[in-house]
């Protein structure tokens, strides 16, 4: 599926069709207002995924200081376990990564395919939020990502999505 992906800046002309993804995607999905404040922040970056033209996933990213927040990514039910997160994730990292920066994220512990991935992409666990949804009051598994300082010899960007021991 990701060789026939296209991903670019989410545009708020494809906010219907992810407002339906997200419906599909989760048991509690942001309203619109969520996502208009969230693409109307300057300082956040927020990428859709279209296959066959069509938008199959989003990420949505969020800078507060130093840390960028991965505030939601989804691919819509049909599409899942074809690399479409991870391909969004991949240009998120292209396009914010740098010496020292780091990435943050919550995920229910029982979404271990979601899990998997972000260990995959250089997340590690660092705790939880205990209730943190509201729907079953599932805790919350806070990851994760420190881009490693490039050594002498080493090429940046890094050859590779994993991040260096902090």
């Amino acid at each position: 599926m990701t060789d026939h992906l296209e991903i670019r800046p989410l545009r708020y002309s494809d906010l219907s069709q992810v407002v339906a993804v997200e419906r599909r995607a989760f048991p509690m999905p942001w309203s619109l207002a969520m996502f208009v404040l969230e693409l109307s922040k300057e300082s956040g970056i927020c990428l859709a995924a279209l296959g066959e033209g069509r938008l199959c996933a989003y990420v949505i990213c969020s800078r507060y200081d130093t840390v960028w927040h991965v505030m939601n990514i989804a691919v819509d039910p049909d599409q899942r376990r074809r690399g479409i997160a991870r391909a969004l994730l991949r240009e998120l990292f292209a396009r914010a990564d740098a010496p020292g920066v780091q990435y943050t994220l919550e995920v229910r512990p029982s979404n271990r395919p979601a899990i998997e991935m972000y260990h995959g992409v250089g997340f590690t666990s660092a705790g939880r939020r205990p209730g943190y949804y509201h729907d079953n009051r599932e805790d919350a598994m806070i990851m994760w990502r420190t881009v490693g300082e490039p050594g002498p010899d080493a090429a940046w960007p890094p050859a590779s999505d994993q991040a260096a021991p902090a």
